[in-house]
């Protein structure tokens, strides 16, 4: 983050920055069940093939990043001048960096609660994991946006095409619609950095395999991802009617989603290996979302339930990564009890939570207690008009 800045008035949608609050409040959420083997099946990922609610919040803030992508652009009016272009490389270089900071992070302070000493604890840099969501995102939006500025808009469509085309077809003759390390996606990042600097995965047998769901080859749909919302953003800001962005949002949306839904029998729609139908799904559904949200609270100007994700949505990034350092030291911080040592995590869930509300619902009790923490961050940065920007 190199710059804190006063926020001004934006001229853009309140929705879009609720509909991006929602998807980093739902991330958060996620991410930090008071207990892994107690969650509800909703707010798990799907094993391999298949959707769940969970699935949807990373795709939706992908989404929405694209709209955003076109906002941002427009003033360098799409041209690859120095400016852009500087701004581009600049932003995907610091996302992606901050992606890598927060998983070095994670591995010094598991190092230190297990007793090494700061240098060792710091320097596990053979199993830093070179990927992961943030980096994800970094690459996804500075290669679509590299595209957006070198290539004419109307020829986009035909790049998204060549992109889930050409990359469903590494999948089909690269054994990418199998759960194993012989699956094209794990080949290649295991080629280009071991297996120990990958995310390892449970197969339904049990297996623990090398197969990153933010691997390096499947970053090809997601910038294909992107540019899908670039478009939906060229959309909203061509059609100053709220009314008509709805009809156009509605009728895309369910073209995409529908689209996606009926090629699902030959091409699986699946979240870890990013699979084109996946992108077609998650896009549709995300443009409709976004439709509602124009209806709800730009058109009916219903707008006092949005608050609250308003605080997460004009400050994603720090708060993701402000939830990320936290859940760190929530699970490695330990401190004695009853002659045991537990972590604040454990403490709130097995002690104060999982006792009177039972395994499932403790184990959610947790999550929006840690969303709610975060919020308040969030919220303090909200009332002084801070934005903290890239």
């Amino acid at each position: 983050m190199n710059k804190i800045e006063t926020a001004r008035q934006s001229s853009r949608l309140l929705s879009l920055d609720i509909l991006r609050g929602i998807t980093i409040a739902g991330m958060i959420m996620v991410n930090n069940s008071g207990s892994g083997s107690y969650t509800y099946q909703p707010l798990r990922h799907a094993q391999w093939h298949g959707l769940t609610p969970t699935d949807l919040v990373f795709p939706f803030f992908m989404f929405i990043m694209g709209v955003t992508t076109f906002m941002s652009l427009r003033k360098f009016n799409f041209q690859p001048s120095r400016e852009s272009l500087w701004k581009i490389v600049r932003r995907t270089v610091l996302i992606f960096l901050i992606g890598v900071a927060l998983g070095w992070f994670g591995q010094l302070v598991g190092g230190l609660a297990r007793g090494e000493s700061l240098i060792e604890a710091s320097t596990h840099f053979n199993t830093l994991r070179i990927l992961g969501v943030l980096q994800r995102l970094a690459l996804a939006y500075g290669f679509a946006a590299l595209l957006a500025v070198l290539v004419k808009h109307k020829h986009l469509p035909w790049v998204i095409g060549l992109l889930l085309v050409g990359y469903f077809l590494l999948l089909l003759f690269g054994k990418g619609f199998e759960m194993s390390e012989q699956n094209i996606i794990a080949v290649v990042d295991r080629a280009l950095w071991g297996t120990d600097h990958m995310y390892k995965d449970w197969t339904p047998a049990g297996e623990r395999i090398a197969l990153d769901p933010e691997g390096l080859l499947s970053t090809i749909p997601s910038i294909a991802h992107v540019l899908i919302g670039f478009l939906f953003g060229k959309m909203i800001i061509e059609n100053k009617n709220n009314h008509t962005r709805v009809e156009k949002l509605m009728i895309w949306g369910t073209v995409l989603a529908f689209s996606g839904l009926l090629l699902q029998y030959g091409c699986p729609i699946n979240k870890k290996i990013w699979s084109p139908t996946f992108v077609l799904v998650t896009t549709g559904f995300a443009a409709q979302l976004l439709g509602l949200l124009i209806w709800i609270i730009d058109i009916r100007k219903k707008r006092r339930w949005s608050r609250f994700f308003h605080a997460f949505g004009v400050n994603p990034l720090i708060v993701y990564v402000f939830a990320g350092m936290v859940a760190v030291l929530f699970s490695n911080i330990r401190f004695t009890w009853q002659g045991e040592a537990i972590s604040i995590k454990a403490f709130t869930y097995e002690v104060l939570l999982q006792p009177w509300a039972g395994n499932y619902f403790g184990a959610l009790l947790y999550a929006l207690l840690f969303v709610a923490f975060c919020w308040l961050f969030g919220y303090i940065l909200y009332k002084r008009n801070i934005y903290i920007k890239i």
